[in-house]
């Protein structure tokens, strides 16, 4: 079995972004992981690409079936909204490596799942005043922005990304990305290194 990269990094870190760079880079040859949302599809996403999404009947088909791997639940200004990593059969199972957007939470249920050496976390850090101007940016570009759901975002990634909950899931290596570019090329190193 390949390895498993979670990136992860508080919203608006830029995650999307170098996501797309990584796996645009044919050197790399990363697959994508594509998770499952029950959250609208926003503008400019693509059903299949950046998330599946699925409803609560669907939801409840996967876990009849026993194929979540890890699941989260965010209560949001608009609803419940759930992410899950599923497992339908194609990750890992061709030996491949493959990239994937997580959360604190979800890279601790996926080393669980399948074991450590698999799974590899790589944090992207922000300072949080930057971020703040990056979401609100990012928000205000919506056809409908969700200025609400983007605050508790951004209160709720402190909880996620405490320096404590970090350490206790084994993440300790970051990327800064301040200068987009360096960042990549620095993430593209790093998984170089640990192949």
């Amino acid at each position: 079995m390949g390895k498993i990269f979670c990136l992860m990094g508080k919203s608006s870190t830029g995650k999307d972004t170098i996501y797309k760079k990584l796996l645009k880079n044919k050197n790399l040859r990363l697959k994508p992981v594509v998770p499952y949302t029950t959250r609208p599809i926003r503008e400019g996403e693509q059903e299949g690409r950046e998330y599946c999404f699925i409803n609560e009947e669907k939801v409840a088909e996967f876990e009849k079936k026993g194929v979540i791997i890890e699941l989260r639940a965010y209560n949001t200004f608009h609803g419940i909204w759930k992410y899950m990593t599923i497992d339908d059969g194609r990750l890992g199972k061709d030996g491949k490596d493959y990239l994937m957007i997580g959360t604190p939470e979800a890279y601790e249920k996926l080393l669980r799942y399948f074991g450590s050496g698999i799974v590899v976390p790589l944090l992207v850090e922000v300072d949080d005043g930057e971020r703040l101007k990056r979401a609100l940016n990012r928000e205000r570009r919506q056809a409908n922005p969700k200025y609400e759901e983007m605050c508790r975002r951004f209160l709720a990634d402190a909880e996620d990304f405490s320096k404590e909950r970090l350490r206790a899931a084994g993440v300790e290596k970051s990327f800064i990305n301040e200068q987009l570019a360096d960042c990549v090329k620095e993430i593209t190193e790093y998984i170089n290194s640990v192949r």
